[in-house]
């Protein structure tokens, strides 16, 4: 063949065996290659969901949280709210109350008095002068209820001015071993001589200064009636009735034992159990003496048909401060 000749297809190179095991080598190796990054991929992914997976419980568990404060301070506004409109309606309960047993108060205060009527002059009937009464009928007076301890007055008032010298601390029991104020000696006056020991008469402010003024009243009682009355005393919680008891046996020089059926005074938490002792005492021809604590908002009806009872109205501040104490 002639160097200067171009080559013919007889001439031109054929592939051998050893290029084709080559392009099956690299062949494999680029599959391999891609199944590799394949696999890592995958892995990222999983990876990837995974995380999303732990985020996305996180995130669902905060607005569970989230929902349950959301609950609960729904719930706490609405109980406060409550709470305080239910204080509100039982101050404003209370108030009414004791305005009723003023008025029922008054009410029987003035059936009582005597009105004196003017005469009417009418000019008779000839009809009239063939009637002749045969009888006249006595007017029975009843006398007021102020009038009530008129006849043991100086004796009463004689009480009264001892209480404001210096306190006995010796004294006999059932006296009183304590001294009173000017407003304390007001008080009183005005339930026995105005009220005819039956009403309701404004706190002192604070349980051991109307103790210390019942006491007083029970002292009194013991000078006029000696031992045929008892004292009831109502009060609807036992720590109040605890108070109570510790006022009257300072105040009076008591023992433990003077608190009993059986003695001169005895505690209630509930009006209907006072009103049957009350009862039971009218059957016997004694007296009970009955004592409301200032705490009480509702007085029981039966107990304003006894003939001595003395009940403490407290103010809306002091009724406010003894709920916030025993709630």
């Amino acid at each position: 063949m002639n160097p200067n000749e171009p080559p013919t297809i007889e001439d031109k190179p054929t592939p051998t065996d050893d290029s084709k095991g080559r392009t099956s080598d690299e062949s494999k190796l680029n599959q391999a290659s891609l199944n590799k990054s394949k696999d890592e991929l995958n892995k990222i992914i999983k990876i990837a969901l995974t995380e999303l997976e732990t985020n996305r419980g996180e995130i669902q568990k905060e607005i569970e949280d989230l929902s349950n404060r959301k609950s609960q301070l729904e719930e706490e506004i609405k109980s406060t709210f409550s709470g305080q409109s239910d204080s509100i309606a039982r101050r404003v309960k209370g108030f009414q109350d004791y305005l009723t047993v003023a008025l029922q108060d008054l009410a029987q205060s003035a059936e009582r008095l005597e009105l004196g009527l003017q005469p009417v002059l009418v000019q008779p009937s000839p009809l009239d002068e063939k009637q002749i009464p045969n009888s006249t009928s006595d007017k029975e007076l009843v006398p007021a209820v102020a009038d009530t301890f008129s006849p043991d007055e100086e004796l009463i008032r004689e009480c009264l001015g001892g209480f404001l010298d210096q306190p006995d601390f010796y004294a006999d029991p059932w006296k009183l071993r304590r001294s009173l104020e000017k407003k304390d000696i007001t008080l009183l006056e005005d339930w026995f001589f105005s009220q005819g020991g039956r009403g309701a008469q404004p706190s002192l402010g604070s349980r051991q200064r109307n103790v210390l003024t019942a006491s007083a009243v029970i002292s009194i009682m013991g000078e006029l009636y000696g031992d045929r009355f008892q004292t009831l005393v109502l009060a609807s919680q036992p720590e109040r009735l605890g108070e109570w008891r510790r006022g009257l046996q300072d105040s009076l020089g008591l023992s433990r034992e003077d608190f009993g059926p059986n003695s001169g005074i005895m505690l209630f938490e509930r009006g209907d159990g006072l009103v049957e002792r009350a009862d039971r005492l009218e059957e016997r021809n004694e007296l009970p003496l009955i004592l409301i604590d200032s705490a009480e908002r509702k007085i029981e009806i039966p107990i304003l048909q006894f003939p001595l009872w003395l009940a403490f109205a407290a103010s809306e501040d002091e009724l406010y401060e003894e709920e916030e104490l025993y709630l």
